[in-house]
């Protein structure tokens, strides 16, 4: 028997009770921590705004694509399936030659700081030449990542305080849309299609009032993977839709396209969000 005045247990606070945050019942306050916790961490930085880039996780570097070919040769493996990512790796080199003028730009304008800061998926592949290119051009950069069982894991070129790794998609998906000012879509998979049409969806029906340049980058990916001609063809979008994006294959295009239309519109009025 305890003695007198002494309790025979020490009570948890709710807000350290890990067995209460992970239950159903606590679901909100987990859903509003992925809401609050980034924010303070972009305040922390005076992050305004962002230039997202979407892209495959399985894309490979140059360099990783030759040591997969080479091992394949060496091991008796897939040495088609080593080739293709080999063929492909361009999209990598373009991502980070891309991502890295892009930061040399933002950090060369007067009267600004932290300004259009590159925010990827936080992952690898296209994720990674991303941000490896605005860390080759020594810029702040972000990483959105989050928990999967497989293929996800934050690359090395995130600047540490702002790799952020979150659970729910759609909170990860409304930082993207929030803070973004344009977006480049490189090719990807399922998570970069649904990343895509849900911000061509957000400026078609104008819940993002900002002006939003997309670039869909990689002619011949796009063009086999959506046949957007056939849907004005059956009439589900309008010609005009058409126009809510830029398709190009050159870094050239894309980087005079997007530092136009920043400088012609986020830069004019830079407090607006969605």
């Amino acid at each position: 028997m305890s003695p007198m005045g002494q309790s025979r247990y020490r009570a948890v606070k709710a807000y350290k009770n890990e067995e209460f945050l992970n239950s159903t019942d606590a679901r909100p306050l987990r859903i509003l921590s992925e809401y609050m916790e980034p924010e303070s961490r972009f305040e922390e930085f005076g992050i305004q705004d962002t230039i997202v880039i979407f892209g495959s996780a399985r894309l490979r570097s140059k360099e990783q694509a030759e040591e997969m070919v080479a091992k394949a040769e060496a091991e008796g493996g897939d040495v088609e399936r080593a080739r293709k990512f080999l063929d492909h790796s361009h999209y990598y080199e373009k991502t980070q030659e891309l991502s890295r003028r892009l930061t040399e730009w933002s950090k060369g304008l007067e009267g600004t700081d932290r300004r259009f800061v590159i925010c990827s998926g936080g992952g690898p592949g296209i994720m990674e030449a991303a941000n490896r290119g605005a860390s080759d051009a020594k810029g702040e950069n972000i990483g959105l990542n989050i928990s999967l069982p497989f293929e996800q894991n934050d690359n090395p070129y995130i600047t540490r305080r702002l790799s952020i790794e979150f659970h729910y998609f759609f909170m990860r998906k409304f930082w993207f849309s929030y803070l973004a000012k344009a977006v480049v879509v490189m090719p990807g998979g399922f998570g970069t299609l649904d990343e895509f049409m849900e911000v061509l969806t957000l400026v078609q029906t104008g819940k993002i009032k900002k002006h939003m340049p997309i670039v869909l980058f990689g002619k011949s990916f796009w063009e086999k993977v959506i046949d957007f001609d056939a849907l004005v063809e059956f009439g589900t979008i309008s010609a005009s839709d058409l126009d809510l994006f830029l398709t190009t294959d050159s870094v050239d295009e894309a980087y005079e396209y997007l530092t136009a239309e920043l400088e012609k519109h986020a830069l004019a009025d830079p407090g607006i969000h969605l």
